[in-house]
């Protein structure tokens, strides 16, 4: 998606990419200052009176502008980029923006969602258009006034000038812009000229979030509110049988017991007490259905791996052909654990359920699929339902599946109070929804130095790959190439974990090539180059990358790592997987302490179009980075007989500070539209750090997480 020099579209189209534009934040523009350099924002801009533009834009008499745009804010930054994208081209200062989050609003928004790394790249061009159609009404307001044609007119900086050098403020003209119709033709600005998209901008709440001012839904409560702690079954397939409330009710400030299905509810006057009560309940459960374990599911996993009941998700050319004819085959299995989420704001949510309407307010990453679901719960209509969204501390998919909103709806509604669901940490990792665990199985042919054929196969607990990886690199690279998925069913709830379905093939499908790599006495990064010649002009239309973008991101990164340079003592893995439409290149640097792997650096190069804000970017890619190897090096997860093994992080390991190695983050200059960051980061990290040990001990990975690997190792004795 290229940008637009000049878009011109109608009153309706514009109407219809409004509904699109969407970010999550509320916008207040001091247009005042543009007149009076010494004016200051409001404290509190909700008692100016508006005047409504279209959905998304307010201004007041002042000379204030409140710009709707209600997408989730889960840290990746939306609340602050995509205002400055509306902020560009409204031509206002920067720093005259002040940030809130908005409600779910079905009739005026859509894709209220974070997830995907979609918001600001589904939301670019409905922004931009938004900030530049407000802009041209001011414009021509300006031009009414002056009784001169708009065309004569500029605007710069919330300032409108004319031919003799007279000045209106936005403010100044803002009654007479709200009468007049959306204007046909609205241009949009050359990439050249921005002054907000590109510059940094600090986090739009950073005060609040240091200050501990209210933000999160930790953070919410009204009066007469009661906490509810919930007792769930211990064990993925257990039911309750029966229980005794009798110590739970006689713990101070503990209110009610109520059960609902096969989970009770304690209600108190604050979370302490709820979960001293939840501590006090005794219950039995009866094993309703299959118990599930680790070893059990590597066996069976394995089982489909050796069977042939798969699903073909692509094939090209005669894969049989190419291992019969190849002078030599290589194949790897690699291996990863269910991982929980872990967010630093434990699962949360406020329910208050009355005859009138359902309130609910808490962090969700899928605000209108939950209400949706509350109201078939409850048997309500979904226009009873008022859902506000919070900051989330943390959501990495976790919050997609809004379980913890219709437990607080659910008990809100049997105990006729209003009512705030909290998790424990031993909750949201044992009561939690998992990456699944998977396998995968990587088969290639080599013939006269090149690979012919490549064959993948995934076998997943409640499947885990869908149609888009198939299409993905090395996808048109490579002549015979097939793709199949198998899945055994679980009780074990899993789903989305940051960057679904990548995040561990990443890893496996880099170290492969690196292998092979290592088998054709090519350089890694030279076969991945090679590789892609032959897809940068195809015309397969299920390629989902790009091959020219992939070169490009691999060759800054080559650059900028000096790969091949590497000082002694310093030993360097590389990798590069496409996702969620970025193309990201990395290379890890590691040294040898005591003959223990320390990762010292991680080289990244990102392709991810027009950079709007280049802090939170980098913050985003950094972030995913350290994830990734946090958890490739150390995550770890099992189950015995359905109950989750591990229930909080004095068993369950992540990445500490000084583990944390420094990240060094560059981008592909282009004029692209803008895509995802707070995903793609992530899937090569793994790949990187596995190639980098191998480096430097001679030993492939081939399970996650490589601390137990590394620790067998015979060269670590």
């Amino acid at each position: 998606m290229k940008l637009h020099k000049n878009d011109n579209f109608s009153r309706r189209n514009f109407l219809k990419t409004s509904v699109l534009a969407s970010g999550g934040m509320l916008i207040g523009f001091n247009f005042l200052t543009a007149c009076k350099p010494e004016a200051k924002m409001p404290v509190d801009i909700a008692s100016l009176n508006f005047n409504d533009f279209n959905a998304f834009i307010k201004i007041s008499d002042e000379g204030y502008v409140t710009i709707f745009s209600p997408n989730p804010e889960i840290g990746q930054g939306v609340k602050t980029s995509m205002p400055m994208i509306i902020a560009e081209e409204l031509d206002v200062e920067w720093k005259t923006v002040t940030v809130a989050q908005g409600i779910l609003d079905t009739k005026n928004y859509t894709r209220q969602v974070a997830g995907g790394s979609q918001s600001i790249r589904q939301g670019w061009d409905a922004l931009r258009q938004t900030g530049a159609t407000a802009k041209q009404m001011l414009v021509n307001a300006a031009a009414k006034k002056w009784n001169v044609d708009a065309t004569t007119l500029k605007a710069s900086k919330g300032i409108i000038t004319n031919e003799k050098g007279e000045k209106l403020g936005y403010g100044a003209v803002v009654k007479e812009a709200a009468l007049l119709e959306v204007p046909e033709k609205a241009q949009l600005k050359e990439t050249k000229d921005f002054t907000i998209i590109g510059q940094d901008a600090i986090n739009v709440d950073i005060d609040k979030i240091i200050t501990g001012e209210p933000l999160f839904g930790l953070d919410y409560k009204t009066e007469g509110m009661l906490y509810a702690s919930v007792l769930r079954p211990p064990a993925f397939g257990q039911k309750l049988d029966t229980y005794d409330d009798a110590k739970a009710k006689a713990v101070n400030g503990v209110s009610d017991v109520l059960k609902f299905g096969d989970k009770i509810a304690v209600l108190a006057s604050s979370t302490w007490a709820a979960m001293k009560g939840k501590k006090a309940l005794s219950a039995t459960w009866k094993t309703d259905s299959k118990a599930e374990s680790t070893e059990k599911h590597d066996k069976i996993l394995n089982k489909i791996l050796d069977g042939k009941d798969f699903d073909v998700r692509r094939e090209d050319g005669n894969i049989k052909k190419a291992f019969s004819t190849a002078d030599k085959v290589i194949e790897r299995t690699y291996n990863s654990p269910f991982l929980p989420h872990n967010c630093m704001e434990p699962m949360n949510f406020y329910a208050d359920v009355t005859a009138d309407k359902i309130h609910l307010v808490g962090p969700i990453q899928t605000p209108q699929w939950t209400a949706n679901r509350v109201a078939k719960l409850l048997e309500r209509k979904v226009d009873e339902i008022h859902l506000e969204m919070t900051r989330m501390g943390g959501g990495f998919g976790r919050r997609l599946y809004g379980d913890f909103a219709l437990e607080a709806a659910e008990i809100s509604n049997l105990a006729k109070k209003p009512i705030k669901v909290v998790f424990s940490r031993e909750d949201d990792m044992t009561a939690g929804t998992y990456r699944p665990a998977i396998k995968y199985r990587i088969k290639a042919s080599l013939k006269d130095g090149k690979v012919t054929g490549y064959h993948l196969k995934e076998a997943a607990v409640n499947g885990n790959m869908y149609g888009l990886i198939p299409n993905f690199f090395p996808a048109g690279c490579i002549p015979n190439y097939k793709v199949e998925t198998g899945n055994y069913k679980s009780n074990i709830t899993t789903g989305a974990w940051r960057a679904p379905y990548t995040n561990f093939l990443a890893f496996a499908e880099q170290s492969f090539f690196d292998e092979l790599a290592t088998e054709l006495n090519v350089d890694a990064i030279q076969l991945r180059l090679d590789l892609l010649q032959n897809v940068k002009n195809t015309d397969d239309k299920r390629i989902e990358y790009s091959g020219q973008r992939m070169e490009d991101t691999i060759k800054l990164v080559r650059e900028k790592s000096n790969w091949g340079k590497n000082a002694e003592g310093t030993y360097q893995g590389f990798a590069a997987y496409y996702s969620h439409n970025t193309h990201v290149a990395e290379v890890a640097e590691i040294e040898l302490k005591d003959g223990i792997p320390v990762i010292k650096k991680v080289t990244v190069a990102v392709d991810c179009g027009v950079v709007v804000n280049p802090t939170g970017a980098k913050n985003q890619v950094e972030g995913g980075v350290i994830d990734g190897i946090g958890h490739a090096m150390y995550a770890d997860f099992s189950f015995k007989d359905g109950k989750p093994e591990y229930k909080n992080f004095d068993k369950y390991r992540l990445i500490r500070m000084g583990e944390t190695p420094k990240v060094e983050v560059h981008f592909v200059q282009n004029n692209l539209s803008p895509t995802g960051l707070g995903e793609p980061g992530l899937p090569p990290a793994g790949g990187a750090v596995a190639n980098a040990i191998n480096a430097a001990l001679g030993k492939r990975l081939y399970n996650q997480p490589f601390v137990n690997e590394i620790k067998k190792s015979s060269i670590l004795g």
